[in-house]
C-alpha cells in the first residue's frame, strides 16, 4: 500500500540530505572518527580497536546545510503535533529533551539522520538503512493524522506488468487482487477486452485531501496520456471509505472517458521512468497561459469519440502553441515540422501532412467530404506530435515558448 505521509516526507528529506552530505564529503570535508575498544583478541587477550565514524558530529556541524533543504520544512511539518517525540529523543540519548515543540522537531530530524547514516562515511542512502531508522521512529511516535480515508477508482485501458506501481502523493496503481476488499465493480466498471481494470488507490489524510481527490485523479490521467500512447481512462465513479468502514460510491462527474484504442501498457522497465514523469509533470503543470490551454484541448481530444472533433481539438492546441498569428498565416505546418522532424526531407513531408490535416478539418467543417476519410490517421499522428511537444515543454527539454524555439530552428536550418 502507499507510504504514510510521515514516511513519505522523511524519505524525501533523507534523500536530499544524502545528496547534500555526500557533496560536502566530495568537496573535501572529512567525517571525524573515534577510537573504539570493541573487545579482546581471543588468543592473546589483547584489546581490539576500531575506528568508528562520528556521523552525528558531522551532521551537527552542517545543520545549516541540512535545514536549508527544500524537503526540510515538509518533514518538520509532518512531525509537528505528534506524540512520542520526547520518548524517541530519550531513546536516542538526547541528554536534555527540548521543551519547545519546534526544538523537539529539529532535534528529532537531526537524530533521525544520524540513525539513517550511522557508521557511513559516504552518506549513501539505502532502503534498508531508511526502513530500519523509520521503524524505530514510528514505533515511538504516534501519528494522529494517519490517513483516514481510502479512495479506489478503476482505470480502464491501463495495463501493468507488475502487481503494483507506487506513485508520488500517496497514490498506488495496482491490480485488483492487491486490494482484496475493494468493491468488485471498481475492477469491472468500463473494463475493456474482458479484463478487470487496474485500480488507482489514493490514501487521504484529511478532508482537504478528499476535496482535491477528483482533481488529482484527472491530473494523473493527463500525465499517463502524456507519458505514452494508449486509451487510458478514468471510471465515472469511485468508492471511498473511512478507516475500515463500509465502501460508499463517489460520483466523479463522468470520469475521463477515452476514445477506442489499444490500452496503455507499463512494463517493469518503465515503472521508475513513469513515477518520475508523473511527479515532474504534476509539479510543473501550468495553471494559465497557452500551454495550460493546449493541455486542456489535449484532454478533450483524448476523450472525443468522434475523430473529426478530436482533429479540431488537436489543431486548436497546436495553433495556440505555434501559430499565435492566426491560421491565415499558414505558419503552423512549418513550425511543427521544425520541432518534430529531422532533416529537410522529413520536415517537408511532415509539413505536407499537417497541411493535409488542416484541409481535412476544413472539409469536415464545411461538409465537403466524409469525416472518416483520412481523419483517424491524421488524429493519430497529430496526437503523437502534440504529446511530444507538451511532454518536452513540461519536463524542460524544450523552451515553453515553442513558437520562438521553432523559429530559431528554422533560422538555423
Amino acid at each position: 500500500m502507499p507510504q504514510r505521509p510521515l514516511q513519505r516526507a522523511l524519505r524525501a528529506f533523507a534523500d536530499d540530505a544524502a545528496t547534500a552530505l555526500a557533496a560536502e564529503v566530495a568537496a573535501g570535508a572529512e567525517v571525524p572518527f573515534e577510537l573504539d575498544e570493541s573487545g579482546t583478541h581471543a588468543r592473546y587477550r589483547t584489546p581490539l580497536y576500531c575506528y568508528r565514524p562520528l556521523t552525528g558530529a558531522f551532521i551537527r556541524e552542517r545543520l545549516g546545510v541540512v535545514t536549508r533543504l527544500e524537503s526540510y520544512a515538509p518533514a518538520a511539518r509532518a512531525l509537528t503535533g505528534l506524540d512520542g517525540l520526547d520518548a524517541y529523543l530519550k531513546q536516542r540519548g538526547e541528554p536534555r529533551v527540548p521543551r519547545g515543540e519546534r526544538d523537539r522537531v529539529d532535534a528529532t530530524l537531526r537524530h533521525f539522520l544520524d540513525r539513517v547514516f550511522d557508521g557511513s562515511t559516504s552518506f549513501e542512502l539505502t532502503g534498508v538503512r531508511f526502513d530500519k531508522a523509520y521503524e524505530e521512529l514510528e514505533g515511538l511516535v504516534v501519528d494522529r493524522r494517519t490517513p483516514t480515508a481510502t479512495l479506489v477508482v478503476g482505470l480502464p485501458g491501463l495495463r501493468l506488468a507488475s502487481p503494483q506501481v507506487p506513485l508520488a502523493e500517496n497514490a498506488l496503481l495496482c491490480e485488483p487482487e492487491m486490494v482484496p476488499d475493494a468493491p468488485e465493480d471498481a475492477a469491472w466498471l468500463g473494463a475493456v477486452a474482458d479484463e478487470p481494470n487496474v485500480l488507482v488507490v489514493l490514501t487521504l489524510a484529511d478532508a482537504a485531501e478528499a476535496d482535491l481527490a477528483p482533481s488529482r485523479l484527472r491530473s494523473m490521467i493527463r500525465a499517463l496520456r502524456l507519458y505514452d500512447a494508449g486509451a487510458v481512462a478514468l471510471a465515472p465513479v469511485g468508492w471511498a471509505r473511512m478507516n475500515d468502514g463500509p465502501w460508499q460510491i463517489v460520483d466523479l462527474a463522468g470520469g475521463s472517458p477515452a476514445r477506442v484504442g489499444d490500452p496503455l501498457t507499463i512494463s517493469e522497465e518503465q515503472e521508475d521512468e513513469l513515477r518520475a514523469f508523473v511527479a515532474l509533470t504534476h509539479r510543473r503543470m501550468p495553471k494559465a497561459g497557452e500551454l495550460a490551454w493546449a493541455l486542456r484541448r489535449f484532454d478533450l481530444a483524448a476523450e472525443r469519440q468522434d475523430p473529426a472533433e478530436a482533429l479540431s481539438d488537436l489543431l486548436l492546441a497546436l495553433r495556440a502553441l505555434l501559430e499565435p498569428e492566426g491560421p491565415d498565416s499558414g505558419l503552423l505546418p512549418r513550425r511543427l515540422a521544425a520541432l518534430c522532424a529531422a532533416g529537410d526531407e522529413e520536415r517537408e513531408a511532415l509539413a505536407d501532412r499537417v497541411v493535409h490535416a488542416i484541409a481535412l478539418e476544413r472539409a469536415v467543417i464545411h461538409g465537403l467530404g466524409p469525416a472518416s476519410t483520412g481523419v483517424p490517421e491524421a488524429v493519430e499522428e497529430l496526437t503523437e506530435l502534440l504529446r511530444a511537444l507538451l511532454g518536452d515543454a513540461l519536463c524542460g527539454h524544450l523552451d515553453r515558448d515553442l513558437r520562438s524555439a521553432a523559429d530559431a530552428m528554422i533560422t538555423i536550418a
